[in-house]
């Protein structure tokens, strides 16, 4: 408890002071590196690899985006630094400084890429695979302190569309006034109150649909990228970026 205490202390120091924030980001290089090395499956190469450089902006986006309410520092860091990996590998900036795959390589109009077989994509579909499962678990720990589940989740899911546009509200609502957010990891309650008077969504709706609005709720409190990709598809109509 003495250490997490200790870091949660660095952490808020170097929220405000820029060489505290680089020490802590030496000193937690080994942590970066090992992060990186899950993603990439591999060492990462200094000089070589920008995914390092990634992690460590990464890194510091977690610094000045944490709060004790989000709970250790080292987990949340890693979340984030896993987030923004993805995005970066989804991107294809990685790839910008390599021949085009797209560049014919024969008279008949062949490509690069229609020379290579398919391992990268397995590989990345594995990546794909192996970090949607670590987001799921973390949120599924998450959730286990407020006593929901991921079933209490999909029995508690709106059946009807004027429910669901209820909730979709709702939720804008608490994305626009983070503050609610805030709320509910300290008090480990859904903040039905202010929903309601700040979305105009009835209380018995929201309270009727409790653990579905946890659950959506905690999603935008923490670095959930890949599970917020899924919930634009289904939140159609509402700024769920």
């Amino acid at each position: 408890m003495n250490e997490e205490h200790k870091i949660v202390q660095q952490v808020y120091t170097a929220k405000e002071d820029v060489q505290a924030a680089d020490r802590l980001i030496g000193d937690y290089m080994p942590f970066i590196k090992a992060e990186t090395t899950k993603f990439l499956k591999r060492p990462p190469i200094e000089g070589h690899d920008a995914e390092l450089s990634i992690a460590m902006i990464a890194f510091h986006e977690a610094i000045r985006g944490y709060s004790r309410t989000r709970g250790a520092f080292p987990k949340y860091a890693a979340l984030l630094i896993r987030s923004h990996l993805i995005d970066f590998s989804r991107s294809g900036q990685r790839h910008s400084h390599v021949v085009s795959l797209d560049a014919p390589t024969a008279e008949d109009g062949t490509t690069l890429a229609d020379t290579l077989t398919d391992e990268r994509d397995a590989q990345e579909e594995t990546v794909m695979r192996d970090a949607t499962r670590g987001e799921i678990e973390e949120l599924t720990r998450q959730m286990e302190q407020f006593g929901v589940s991921l079933s209490d989740v999909a029995d508690n899911c709106p059946k009807q569309q004027r429910t669901l546009d209820a909730c979709r509200k709702a939720l804008a609502y608490a994305r626009e006034n983070t503050g609610l957010l805030d709320e509910l990891l300290q008090s480990k309650r859904l903040p039905i109150r202010r929903l309601t008077e700040g979305s105009g969504v009835e209380r018995k709706t929201l309270e009727r649909h409790r653990k579905y609005m946890v659950a959506l709720l905690l999603i935008y409190t923490n670095g959930y990228e890949i599970i917020r990709g899924h919930l634009k598809q289904v939140m159609k109509g509402v700024a769920v970026r």
